[in-house]
Order: C-alpha cells, then structure tokens, then sequence
C-alpha cells in the first residue's frame, strides 16, 4: 500500500477511491471523496485513509513547537501572458 510521509516534501500524493491526499511542507491536502462500502473493498480503503490520517496526528504531535495556527500559502505572482 502507498503511503506519505507527512510534512517531509512537496512532492508525495495518494490517491483513495476518489479521495486525493497531496503532502506539503506545510500542509496535507485532502479533497475528493470516498465511498467506503461494507464490504473488503470499503473496509481496505477505510484501513489506507486510517493509516494516512494516523501518520499525519503521529508527525504533528511530534512537533515540540507547534504554533497555534500558520498563515495561509501565499498567491502566486501573477505574471503576463507572453502569447497574447
């Protein structure tokens, strides 16, 4: 099973059912969606997301100076479109 290492890259991205997780230095991006049927299926993928989510409280309770809240990413500079 793929996993991520919380917090260590920008790089690392996993996908569950519909579901995408995508790691940051800063942040860990979930969005999408997932159906966890009742069934082996459902009960793998609910397995996967519990080890993901397991790993991501393990790396932050790690953290000896969490602060309180961090700022939002900034924008991108926008620039011009050098084909128009």
């Amino acid at each position: 099973m793929a996993t991520i290492n919380p917090y260590r890259n920008d790089a690392d991205t996993l996908e569950i059912g519909e579901l995408k997780i995508e790691n940051g230095t800063d942040t860990v991006a979930v969005y999408g969606s997932v159906n966890l049927t009742r069934d082996r299926h459902g009960l793998a993928q609910a397995k996967a997301l519990k080890a993901v989510l397991d790993k991501v409280v393990t790396a932050l309770e790690a953290e000896k100076d969490l602060p309180d809240h961090i700022a939002p990413p900034k924008a991108p500079d926008q620039v011009t479109n050098p084909f128009s």
